[in-house]
C-alpha cells in the first residue's frame, strides 16, 4: 500500500473554516476522513463511496462536506463553523480494492500521515 498525500490543516478560530485535501495514486472505491485525539480512539467524520454516496458523523453534519475528484483521484474535507472540540489530528483513509464500504477504521488499507487541525476559543 502506498501512503496517501495529505494537506490542509491548521490552526482556526472558532467558526473559521479549513479546507483538507488527500491525493491517492490510484482508484479508490472507498475514501473517508477520520480523527483521534491523545488517549482516544480513532473515528470516523465524514465517507463518500465511489458511487458519490455520502455519511457523516452526527458531531459534524450540517458543519463539514466530503467531495471527490476522481480525474485527480483526490478527496475533500470542507469544515466550516469550526468548533474547539474538533481539534483533533486527522486522518484521510481509502480502500483501494474492491468490495464493500464501511466505516470502521480497520476496513481501510491506505492512509495519509495526518493533518493537525487546531480550533481555538
Amino acid at each position: 500500500q502506498v501512503q496517501l498525500a495529505e494537506s490542509g490543516g491548521g490552526s482556526v478560530q472558532a467558526g473559521g473554516s479549513l479546507r483538507l485535501s488527500c491525493a491517492a495514486s490510484g482508484y479508490s472505491y472507498c475514501m473517508g476522513w477520520f480523527r483521534q485525539t491523545p488517549g482516544k480512539e480513532r473515528e470516523g467524520v465524514a465517507f463518500i463511496w465511489s458511487s458519490g454516496v455520502t455519511n457523516y458523523a452526527d458531531s459534524v453534519k450540517g458543519r463539514f462536506t466530503i467531495s471527490k475528484d476522481n480525474a485527480q483521484k483526490t478527496f475533500y474535507l470542507q469544515m466550516d463553523t469550526l468548533k474547539p472540540e474538533d481539534t483533533a489530528m486527522y486522518y484521510c483513509a481509502v480502500r483501494s480494492r474492491i468490495g464493500f464500504c464501511d466505516v470502521r477504521p480497520d476496513t481501510y488499507n491506505d492512509w495519509g500521515q495526518g493533518t493537525q487541525v487546531t480550533v481555538t476559543s
